[in-house]
């Protein structure tokens, strides 16, 4: 019985909800909760959190699982909405102001200066990442600059700014623990990930103070214990591993080893693959730290998709349809799109384009264009994203990567994932559990119990095939020239 083996709550706190996940030995599913978590956008381009509402629904849900009265939990586990930067007073454990989402953009014209004098190279030769508005950097600069105690806090030694795992830990251990670990570090863009530790060089150039800055732990430490009435779980209950939910998802896939690319099908997408020691991209791509434990540090390329799944929606809704599920349903009324390509850069194009003044087209319309070419074109967009930071990946590594693991909400749709594997002509695997993030968190920490979870399942496999040769060719070549389009400064210019 699932009450007999040991139990770890896995808590997954993402942007729009916080889940908790109660998973056994075995890798299974015990129990889990949820709660709902708004974000608020007070100026164009700004995305924030009540950093106390983030804390509180991870109360919530942990409560939930508590109350079910499932048997003895051995510790808990974290994995987190990457990138979003919380800043708060040591003494008081309070907020300085809303948590900075990782899709902010309030910070873009200071990254662009940044690039324009010169400082790109530096910050992608220590971190693996270009200068972005989405890493805490700029973030936390923008607070020093902006919040009017933060100067001050961070003289007295009582600053703390850190990414959401931070916070989690400091609130669970009241106030005890300040650390995070490799992979969430790896993110912030301040972090030297190949001598992990915290740059003073980037320090200095993003204007931060380095005394604020969590320490930074292997994913599977033993960061702390709950402190008694901040959460329901017993004071003493060990927090044991703590990981990027993207990295999460990576391991909960299974994934020890170069040759295999993890998606995330989200709103956008993450792609992630292991490699054998620590590349720095040459096509688009950041280099990160999938996760650090007792056998060494695990490096990693990803890709991040701005839109993505949430093409799909915004499609929907244009065409004045009931929803994702609609449009996947008139798109496979048509055998082809028609030669209509959507490019969906809504919100400009990410990996590995990178080009954020991009703006989303539609093309290769005529007379005989139907919605339903307009659907399908959507969908073939999803998967021909992926497709390009696919291709970044074995340029970058310089092997043929063999196939794609797919999860996240939009994966669950089988006409997505089929057509994902005849656009690659790669398999694509689909986890049989959505909730891939919680699971490799929790099996992360039950290898810190010294407990080997079984290797995971995988529910279906997509072969390609079911698409042509040519056609595949055709709809590849059509998309390479739309996106060289959108890219292009004259489609661009205002």
């Amino acid at each position: 019985m699932a009450q007999d083996r040991p139990l770890i709550l896995a808590v997954d706190q993402g942007t729009t909800n916080t889940k908790a996940v109660l998973i056994d030995a075995l890798g299974k599913v015990v129990a889990k909760a949820s709660a709902p978590l708004a974000s608020n956008y007070p100026r164009p381009g700004w995305a924030e959190q009540s950093a106390d509402a983030i804390w509180t629904s991870v109360q919530s849900v942990m409560a939930d699982i508590v109350a079910g009265n499932h048997g003895s939990i051995a510790g808990i586990a974290i994995s987190n909405q990457r990138e979003t930067l919380v800043v708060w007073d040591s003494e008081t454990g309070e907020p300085l102001a809303p948590a900075i989402l990782w899709q902010c953009r309030r910070t873009a014209a200071a990254c662009q200066a940044f690039i324009d004098t010169g400082h790109d190279a530096t910050v992608v030769g220590l971190t693996g990442l270009s200068i972005n508005a989405l890493f805490p950097a700029s973030k936390l600069g923008w607070v020093m600059e902006h919040v009017a105690s933060a100067r001050d806090l961070a003289k007295r030694g009582r600053l703390r700014a850190g990414t959401v795992d931070s916070w989690l830990l400091f609130k669970m251990t009241g106030g005890a623990v300040f650390a995070t670990d490799h992979s969430n570090a790896s993110r912030t863009m301040l972090f030297d990930t190949a001598k992990l530790e915290w740059s003073p060089e980037l320090c200095t150039l993003f204007d931060v103070p380095a005394s604020a800055l969590p320490r930074a732990l292997p994913s599977n430490s033993r960061f702390g214990h709950t402190e008694a009435g901040t959460t329901a779980l017993p004071a003493g209950t060990p927090i044991l591993a703590m990981m990027g939910d993207s990295h999460a998802a990576l391991y909960g896939h299974g994934v020890r080893a170069p040759g295999l690319v993890k998606a995330t099908f989200g709103t956008g997408s993450s792609l992630m693959t292991l490699t054998d020691r620590r590349v720095l991209s040459g096509h688009g791509l950041s280099s990160t730290i999938a996760w650090s434990d007792g056998s060494g540090v695990a490096y990693a390329l990803e890709g991040n998709i701005t839109v993505s799944a949430q093409a799909i929606a915004f499609a929907a809704t244009l065409l004045g349809l009931d929803g994702p599920a609609a449009l996947s349903d008139l798109a496979q009324s048509v055998s082809d799109s028609g030669k209509v390509v959507f490019v969906p850069a809504l919100a400009g194009l990410g990996a590995p384009h990178w080009t954020d003044n991009a703006t989303g087209t539609i093309s290769g319309m005529t007379h005989a264009t139907m919605p339903a070419h307009v659907a399908r074109a959507t969908m073939e967009a999803v998967a021909l994203q992926i497709a390009d930071v696919f291709e970044a990946m074995q340029q970058d590594v310089g092997l043929a990567l063999s196939g794609l693991m797919a999860d996240g909400g939009a994966s669950t749709n089988d006409f997505l994932m089929q057509l994902q594997a005849d656009i690659l002509d790669r398999p694509v695997l689909r986890g049989d559990q959505p909730e891939v993030g919680a699971i490799g968190a929790a099996a992360m920490a039950f290898h810190s119990l010294g407990i080997s979870p079984p290797e995971p399942s995988h529910a279906r496999r997509f072969d390609p095939g079911t698409m042509q040769t040519e056609a595949r060719a055709d709809l590849l070549t059509r998309w390479r020239e739309a996106i060289t389009r959108v890219k292009s400064p004259v489609s661009n210019a205002v």
